[in-house]
């Protein structure tokens, strides 16, 4: 049987560049050798394209600030088009007609639209949603916007832009303080809670805000819940399925999970998988992951994180990552495992989902 080429694309010029490198390592052990035969691409923090050894991931273990890449071959041109025969017109060609691209880029350049724009120009299959879905669950604004719009309950924020704090920084921290306090502070287009910070008084926020736009051009100020934080992992195109949820429960310093309690502090957080969560609650979990799903346009995959009211057991979705971490403590595999999916399986099955959304694009008409 012939083996279908899984390019494992990781690094990238994105704050998340070394926690990718974990994430990747666990997609490439849990990589169906008898089926697929692993490429390992990085991309380097200057956006280079080069091969990777397998000792790079290998060793890709523990602090991710102690991680980098140990290119192994001259940069690849990036392919831009495919010709009438299906081969892509680059010299040195990086990508096959028939090849699926894994990205497991985090973060901006690779979470965001930019890559899948880039592979559906080339008419290659890719793993997780779309250049659309994609860019939208990237934008925090956008898909709060959205979800709004839907009837899908959000927690109230304000957003501001790096041009209002400019041009008008009393009035731009007038709007942010709207809220009140405690309110955390965002990069609209970041994750892994780079630039986060939690906000309990006025004086604390104009130095959060500007941590945050040191990431971001736009930066949300979102009021603090008192709430649970709940996970759901949804797998699937047209027929998305909801695995069991799973509670975040933090222990660290900073008070909420930030990016030290999620990858530097061992002790910083716990999983609990499932949730200790009514049945009831579990089912409006898991059908309100899938309508997020749909109403953001995602395909593939994505993680939907929820707030759910300590008091009122009111739920609402804080934010989807579309393509979500795969290190050794992330919650997206370890959720699908705890509903009878194995890393291997899953793995499996995102390619699989690749390949028909690659089918189904092939169909559509190009000219008139």
């Amino acid at each position: 049987m012939n083996k279908t080429r899984v390019i494992i694309l990781f690094g990238g010029r994105s704050a998340e560049h070394e926690v990718s490198l974990l994430s990747a390592r666990n997609v490439f052990v849990a990589l169906d050798r008898e089926r697929f035969e692993p490429v390992l691409i990085g991309i380097d923090k200057q956006g280079r394209w080069r091969p990777e050894a397998e000792q790079t991931l290998l060793g890709a273990t523990g602090d991710p600030r102690t991680l980098s890449l140990k290119a192994v071959g001259r940069a690849l041109q990036v392919p831009v088009y495919p010709d009438s025969g299906g081969a892509v017109t680059t010299p040195r060609a990086l990508l096959r007609h028939d090849d699926v691209v894994f990205p497991v880029l985090h973060g901006t350049y690779g979470e965001d639209g930019t890559v899948q724009g880039l592979l559906e120009l080339a008419d290659i299959a890719y793993v997780g949603p779309g250049t659309l879905g994609s860019a939208i669950g990237m934008d925090k604004d956008v898909a709060k916007r959205l979800l709004a719009q839907a009837g899908i309950l959000v927690v109230p924020w304000r957003l501001v832009s790096a041009r209002e704090f400019s041009r008008n920084r009393a009035a731009a921290l007038a709007y942010a303080s709207e809220l009140g306090f405690p309110v955390f502070v965002k990069p609209a287009n970041a994750g892994s809670s780079v630039g986060v910070s939690k906000v309990k008084s006025a004086a604390e926020l104009e130095p959060a805000l500007r941590a945050a736009l040191g990431f971001d051009s736009k930066v949300l100020v979102e009021a603090a819940v008192n709430a649970r934080e709940i996970e759901c992992a949804v797998l699937g195109n047209d027929e998305p399925q909801a695995s069991v949820p799973a509670e975040i429960i933090v222990h660290h310093r900073d008070g909420f999970y930030s990016y030290n309690a999620k990858y530097v502090d061992a002790d910083g957080a716990d999983a609990k998988i499932a949730a200790d969560l009514p049945p009831e609650l579990t089912l409006r979990v898991r059908k309100l992951a899938v309508e997020t799903f749909r109403c953001l346009e995602l395909a593939g995959m994505a993680r939907v994180d929820f707030f759910l009211d300590r008091q009122s057991s009111t739920l609402y979705v804080n934010e989807v990552n579309t393509i979500p971490g795969f290190t050794a403590i992330s919650m997206y595999p370890k959720m699908w495992e705890a509903s009878g999916v194995s890393q291997k399986e899953l793995i499996a099955r995102l390619i699989d989902l690749a390949i028909e959304r690659r089918a189904e694009r092939r169909k559509l008409k190009t000219q008139i």
